[in-house]
Parts: C-alpha cells; sequence; structure tokens
C-alpha cells in the first residue's frame, strides 16, 4: 500500500491542474496526488485504488460539472472510501448548494474559487480534513447547525446572514427527524425557531445578528475608544476607503450592520469591473477587498448598526444601537442603499417567506423546478435572473416599461436573449401577493389596459430601485429631497456655506455639512451608481480626510 492518496476532481481543466498543483506543493511528501477531469473519471480512478488496497484520505469536487456533478459524485465515492473527507469546489452562486450538500452527503467544507492565495483559503481547509481523518477517520468536520422552517423569515435571515459573511453552517429543518432531534438536545421546541448551535455547542433561540456574529467568531467589540477614521459601510466604497485609509496609516475601523459587500456583495457576476474580463462574483471581490483592508491593518466590526452622528468639539463621534460609542477624527459614510419595498397587498406578510428583497441567494435551490418572478429592470434584476436560471424552471422579469433597453447595460440585455428559460413581460407591475403561511400566488396588472392576471409563484425577488435610509442623519447632516446625503459644491446655496459651517474655506467635493465627515458611494447625492466609481469615491475620500487632517 502507497502513500495516502488525496484525490481532486473539476471538469475544468486548468482549476484542475491548478488544485492539484498546489496540492503538491504542501503534502506531496506524505500524499499522493491523484487529478481527474471529470467525476466518471474520478470513480474509476477510486474503484482502481480500491482494487489495489490504497487508502483515500480525502476527496476535493467541483459542484458544477456535466454529466455528475460534485454532490453526485460524492455520494457515489462515499460507497467506496466511506473514511475518506470531503470537500465541494464552488462559485459564491453555488453556495448554498455547497451549504445543502452538507446535509446530502455529509461534506465537510465547501471551498470558494478561486482559493488564492492557498496559504489563506485552501491549505487550512484540506489540513482539517486530514487532521480529522488521522484523528477518526469517519467523524465529519464541526460546523455551525441552523434549524428553522424553509417559510420562515427569521431562518432565513439567520441563514442569510452566515451566508453573506461566508460562515459554514448545517441546515436542519424541523420538518426533519434530525432537526428535532437536535432541538430536543438544544433544550428548544419548534417555536423558538431559528435555533444555532455553535461547534463548540452552544445553543442560541432566535438570535439576533450581534449575538450571532459574536457566537462564529466574528469581531463585534472595538479594540480601541478612539482611531484616526471610522468607516461607516463596507460595501464598494467603504471597502475602499478601508483599503486606503490603512495602507497610508490611519487608524481605521470598518463598521458593518449586516454582511460586507453592500448590494454589490450579494451579486452573482459583476462582468464590467475594471481588470475582471471574465467577471468576478460580488462575493469574491468583497472577499478580497476585505482581506486586503485587514492585511494593511483595518478593524472591521460585524453586526454593528450606527444610530447617530455626533461632533463633540474637534471628535466626531459614532454611536450604536446597544449604547456604546467609538470616536474618530474624520468619518467616511458609506451606507449605500436598501432596496424600495414593494408597494402592494400581502407583501409586508409573506417578506422571507417566498418573498425576498435582492438576489436571496441561499434560496437558489428551493427554487429547482419553479416558476419565479423577479420584479425591476435594472443591472441588479438581471443578474439576478442569469443566477436564478440556473436553477429554475421559469425566470420572468417584470417591468414597467416597454424594454430594458433605457435601464439595463447592453451585455446583460443579450445575456437575457440567449437564455430559454428567462423571458421579459413589459407593462407590468404586481398587483398583489396571495397565500397564507407563505408565497403561492401574484395578481399581475397590465399598465397600460389595467386588465390583471393571476399566476402561480412561491418566489418573488425584488428589485425596484433603492433608497439610502438616512433617516438616522436628519437633523445632523443636509440631504436632498431623496434622503441622499449632500456634499461639497452641492452645499453651497447663493455663494452661502452651510449653516453651523465655522470652517473660513468651502466644504471639499465629497465633505459633508460637518466639516470632518465625508460621504462615499450610493448613499451620496448625485454619486454613480457604479462599483467602479463607489471604490473610486472611498478612495478619494480618504484623499480629503488627510487634507482635513492636516489642518488640525
Amino acid at each position: 500500500m502507497g502513500k495516502p492518496v488525496l484525490l481532486t476532481v473539476d471538469d475544468d481543466p486548468g482549476v484542475s491542474r491548478a488544485v492539484a498543483r498546489d496540492l503538491r506543493r504542501r503534502y506531496a511528501e506524505e500524499f499522493r496526488i491523484v487529478r481527474a477531469d471529470s467525476a466518471m473519471d474520478a470513480l474509476d480512478a477510486l474503484r482502481e485504488l480500491k482494487l489495489r488496497g490504497d487508502v483515500v484520505a480525502a476527496m476535493l469536487a467541483d459542484y458544477r460539472m456535466p454529466q455528475m456533478n460534485g454532490i453526485e459524485f460524492l455520494e457515489q465515492a462515499m460507497d467506496l472510501f466511506p473514511r475518506a473527507r470531503r470537500a465541494l469546489l464552488t462559485a459564491y452562486a453555488d453556495t448554498d448548494a455547497a451549504i445543502q450538500a452538507i446535509n446530502l452527503v455529509d461534506v465537510d467544507h465547501y471551498l470558494l474559487k478561486p482559493w488564492d492565495p492557498p496559504e489563506e483559503k485552501l491549505y487550512p481547509v484540506v489540513d482539517a480534513l486530514i487532521e480529522t481523518w488521522r484523528a477518526t477517520g469517519d467523524s465529519a468536520v464541526e460546523e455551525t447547525k441552523v434549524i428553522g422552517h424553509r417559510w420562515s423569515a427569521p431562518s432565513f435571515k439567520a441563514r442569510d446572514f452566515l451566508a453573506r459573511n461566508a460562515v459554514p453552517y448545517r441546515y436542519f429543518s424541523v420538518d426533519e427527524p434530525e432537526g428535532l432531534r437536535l432541538l430536543e438536545a438544544a433544550g428548544a421546541c419548534p417555536e423558538d425557531i431559528p435555533v444555532v448551535i455553535t461547534p463548540e455547542g452552544t445553543s442560541l433561540c432566535q438570535p439576533s445578528h450581534a449575538e450571532i456574529a459574536a457566537a462564529v467568531g466574528l469581531n463585534t467589540e472595538p479594540a480601541e475608544a478612539f482611531y484616526d477614521l471610522i468607516v461607516v459601510g463596507a460595501g464598494p466604497a467603504g471597502l475602499g476607503a478601508a483599503v486606503y485609509g490603512a495602507s497610508e496609516g490611519l487608524r481605521t475601523v470598518l463598521v458593518e450592520r449586516s454582511a460586507s459587500g453592500g448590494q454589490a456583495g450579494q451579486s452573482s457576476r459583476i462582468e464590467n469591473y475594471l481588470g475582471f474580463p471574465d467577471g468576478v462574483s460580488g462575493a469574491q471581490l468583497t472577499d478580497r477587498a476585505r482581506r486586503q483592508a485587514q492585511k494593511f491593518g483595518a478593524e472591521a466590526l460585524s453586526a454593528r448598526e450606527v444610530t447617530r452622528l455626533e461632533a463633540r468639539g474637534s471628535a466626531r463621534v459614532v454611536h450604536f444601537g446597544d449604547g456604546t460609542e467609538i470616536a474618530a477624527h474624520s468619518v467616511v459614510l458609506a451606507t449605500g442603499v436598501a432596496y424600495r419595498q414593494l408597494d402592494a397587498p400581502g407583501v409586508a406578510q409573506l417578506t422571507g417567506r417566498g418573498v425576498y428583497y435582492g438576489s436571496a441567494m441561499t434560496e437558489a435551490p428551493a427554487c429547482a423546478g419553479q416558476d419565479i418572478y423577479i420584479v425591476g429592470g435594472a443591472n441588479s434584476a438581471g443578474q439576478a435572473a442569469v443566477f436564478f436560471s440556473r436553477h429554475a424552471k421559469r425566470v420572468v422579469l417584470l417591468i414597467r416599461g416597454e424594454s430594458l433597453q433605457s435601464s439595463m447595460s447592453h451585455y446583460l440585455i443579450q445575456q437575457l436573449e440567449q437564455i430559454d428559460n428567462v423571458s421579459v413581460r413589459t407593462h407590468t407591475q404586481v398587483a398583489e401577493v396571495h397565500g397564507e403561511d407563505h408565497l403561492e400566488r401574484l395578481t399581475l396588472r397590465n399598465t397600460q389596459d389595467g386588465t390583471t392576471e393571476m399566476v402561480d409563484s412561491g418566489y418573488l425577488f425584488v428589485f425596484i430601485g433603492a433608497a439610502p435610509r438616512t433617516d438616522w442623519l436628519d437633523g445632523v447632516l443636509l440631504r436632498d429631497e431623496h434622503g441622499f446625503v449632500q456634499t461639497g459644491p452641492d452645499l453651497l446655496r447663493e455663494n452661502a456655506r452651510p449653516p453651523g459651517w465655522l470652517l473660513e474655506r468651502d466644504p471639499y467635493y465629497m465633505e459633508s455639512s460637518i466639516p470632518g465627515v465625508f460621504v462615499a458611494g450610493d448613499v451620496r447625492a448625485a454619486s454613480v451608481k457604479r462599483v467602479a466609481s463607489a471604490v473610486g469615491e472611498g478612495a478619494m475620500a480618504v484623499t480629503l480626510v488627510h487634507r482635513y487632517l492636516g489642518e488640525q
């Protein structure tokens, strides 16, 4: 019997060679690296290894392969080597499928592609697989568990929070025996869902995002009371500001109430971002930017909601919802925007139970074989339609206008025209949604003649524009009639500076009506609503922060 085997299978030859190369660099002395370019070839290789009496320590399989996907492969591979540990290679768009695989075939881990650098993204996972294989041979790697119900809005929010923060978890439904057994072990009942169980065995019933974040190891407490720069919001603009602030020596803290990336982080594919000719998922771009900011020393706080901003002498103070505060010499507001609420009867009651704002990628596998409807005609809606077309039976885009030409990028329109199961209904709006404990039907209205039609559907995804959600800044910063924060030249009225402005100079281009408080990204009035421009504004805001600090 030779060395234990680490097997990798991916139908993309480039990816297959890359993962095998990275594995050899670290594990070649102790393990034999076997790679296959298809699931069938991998099964043949496993049968041959079995006949030879060889041992397989771990298997890494790509999820999206023709003829047999990674889950199906691992299910068959388990019959040959049940003691081998298992990991799924997946893109962010298939994250929830990977999580479901944990339930189906006892997958120990999933790895997001690309895994560069392997020292941070690949080797720690493979090390854990090998350690578990050596220790027990048949015990799963520990993970966070979530017990909930498919049509429970709080359960969806807990799963979505974990997924968007790239925290692996295993989901159990209260409709399944194992879910009920876990509830009993946790001393909980179905009325307590969602229940989150940490790898250490701590049980949380109906936890808040902050409680979940603290339990799974996300940083929620600031290390200091005073910083050079506080960045509020970890979307593209906030991440850009954090990277440039920390890299230029500012003591920087990045505060996010939900998950890094903002709306861009939920995008399944961004194809017009400079430097990524093959496109990049919002999650991949966000993860790289977050790691880059932390590499330069930026501190990141998760699940912390900012409720108030205060100018206290030369300090700028940020207040949190729990009554605590932190202060800094300067602040960059990059809170982005939130999707506007759909104003139709029944929507509020069924939000999170069939009606979702944004892509809600955790729901993608459940859409298999379903007709789903997407409201909206901008890029975010088009990207969602492309993504869900891989899962749903049929995807219908509902728009009020006569075409997508005026609201969606040309490249996306071309993509949608090539997808057989995607259609566009023009001059159409959702008049009402129907269902008892979850969405069941939609009433659609023709905006030209007023006629209505009822259609069956369990999934409605809403992308109808965005609002800045800046009410917490009322009376603090000047905003326009839509709530976007005004900066620079927009603050000057008839050559007069904003009320309370005591400095002799005019506000800098991205400076708000309070000196030292800068605004970047979608929340800024008159900004260009694009990922690239948001990143640029974050970097530019830091340049102006330095200019402001030089005045102090």
